[in-house]
């Protein structure tokens, strides 16, 4: 992510920095709106607190809530507010008589009301770098009248032109409709959007709306409300990241699965594993990251669906020495929760692993988790599509896994567009032969170079993974109901009675 560039504001949010390329740009006025609850004052806070952090002078000017609310929000997200000036003002019933002239050109050209009088009279005392004024809607209220209100506006900006301040003004949107007045008048605007989906936690987005005098990460970006904080997570681009990285294909350990792939599988490639539920989609990924993790590579595991516990004594059940941890040589499994997650906190925790933690081989388990974790969202694939660009950028194999709908036949359905998403597309199939339920793995396509046209029986027991020879004395086994064209070869037929444990 973009640090926080020199000559920049620092929001004190790691994401919004990234967002704006570096931070607000100081000296000048920006607006913060947004329903009541999207955040605001949290953002607001977090901007203060880092200015108190780099040693800068901040005031915050309070309308709507008091000083004891203030501070009991601050601790609840666990901060100190020493050093943060607060001033309080609690409009008085004069305030809002409609013959109050509270135009506000300049201290020295007219007469000030109270109200706004001590705002002045704080800021030159203080001289803040920094300052927050809440709410808008407060002034809005005083003002009584959208020419006046949009004087004070303006006076308040002329007030602080020259003083080197950073303003943010926030505004909960109770006019009527979108203060189209008040956004042409700020330098930068930002909208915080919240909406409660019909199940599940609620989901808060950002939008610079303008940022004048710079560049900016346009579009919707996820974000989300913990102790400690709003978090903000830009969405990925793919084209903005990448790094060098030595191509060429990683083995899984087991020959014939190597073989069937023409070799492996290449770095900087995304392979489906599709198939009927317990077809050993997972049981093959893991192989994978198993044997990357022998090697010294770092491999994750983001499981929408199975526990931690369960994978790993699946893994052992197979003979996978497996090491659970976030180093080299070790693989690391985190357990999603498709209702309390959002693409973008998604794809920033898949960014961690890589840029963090340096894995080299993700798993994500599975698609219909994923799919399902937003399902009102309609760009998902294209999110998917774009975080998988930045894994192959960066030389990581992914590893997609997703669950056709049906058992055996040609009526299977897959969840998403595999030639869309996919470099290489691995099937896997339920079939049956001599009374007994088997398995077979076969390769669709692989965009990275060649791999066999064959279809192999596929097996697990307490060894590991196994896979037979092509079963080319078998027909129909895609359709689940396999005829023999006869002279079935020895260990072909050997295989699939082995296999039977499995």
């Amino acid at each position: 992510m973009t640090s926080h560039a020199p000559g920049r504001s620092s929001s004190g949010v790691a994401g919004l920095d990234d967002v704006l390329h570096g931070g607000f740009i100081p000296g000048r006025f920006y607006l913060i709106d947004g329903n009541p609850g999207a955040g605001k004052t949290t953002l607001a806070m977090q901007y203060l607190l880092e200015g108190l952090r780099v040693g800068e002078r901040c005031l915050y000017v309070t309308l709507s809530e008091t000083r004891d609310e203030l501070l009991s929000g601050a601790l609840s997200h666990g901060w100190s507010t020493e050093g943060l000036e607060i001033l309080e003002l609690v409009a008085e019933e004069s305030d809002l008589d409609r013959d109050a002239q509270l135009t506000m050109y300049h201290p020295s050209d007219v007469e000030l009301t109270d109200t706004t009088r001590r705002i002045i009279a704080t800021v030159e005392r203080i001289q803040p770098q920094r300052m927050v004024f809440d709410s808008l809607s407060e002034l809005r209220l005083l003002a009584q009248g959208s020419l006046r209100y949009r004087r004070q506006i303006l006076a308040l900006k002329q007030f602080f032109v020259g003083r080197g301040c950073t303003v943010l003004l926030l505004d909960d949107r109770t006019a009527e409709g979108p203060d189209l007045q008040l956004q042409s008048i700020a330098h930068g605007v930002i909208s915080l959007e919240h909406v409660a989906p019909a199940y599940g936690r609620s989901l808060r987005q950002l939008h610079v709306v303008k940022f004048r005098g710079s560049d900016f990460h346009s579009g919707y970006q996820d974000c989300r409300i913990r102790r400690g904080g709003l978090e903000v997570f830009p969405r990925l681009m793919s084209a903005d990241h990448g790094t060098a990285f030595e191509h060429g294909a990683i083995a899984s350990g087991v020959a014939a699965l190597d073989a069937l792939l023409g070799g492996g599988v290449d770095r900087g490639t995304a392979t489906l594993l599709i198939g009927a539920p317990g077809s050993g989609k997972t049981t093959v990924a893991l192989q994978y990251a198993s044997a990357a993790a022998k090697r010294g590579d770092h491999a994750v595991l983001f499981a929408f669906e199975e526990s931690k516990a369960i994978l790993l004594r699946r893994a052992a059940g197979l003979g996978m020495d497996i090491a659970e941890g976030e180093g080299p040589g070790q693989l690391a499994i985190h357990p999603v929760d498709p209702a309390d997650i959002s693409p973008g906190e998604f794809a920033h925790r898949v960014q961690q692993s890589v840029e963090r933690d340096d894995a080299r081989i993700v798993i994500i388990d599975s698609l219909n988790g994923y799919l399902n974790a937003m399902p009102e969202d309609r760009f998902l694939t294209a999110q998917l599509h774009e975080l998988l660009g930045y894994l192959n950028n960066h030389g990581v194999v992914t590893f997609l896994i997703a669950a056709q709908s049906g058992i055996v036949g040609s009526t299977m359905r897959t969840p998403i567009d595999a030639s869309y998403l996919a470099d290489a597309v691995v099937t896997l199939r339920m079939f049956e032969h001599a009374g007994k339920v088997k398995k077979a793995i076969s390769v669709i396509k692989k965009r990275s170079g060649g791999h066999e046209e064959s279809i192999r029986h596929l097996w697990f027991d307490a060894a590991g993974v196994h896979l037979s020879d092509p079963l080319v004395h078998l027909r129909g086994v895609l359709s689940g109901v396999p005829s023999d064209m006869g002279g079935t070869a020895s260990n072909e037929q050997h295989a699939l009675r082995t296999s039977d444990a499995g």
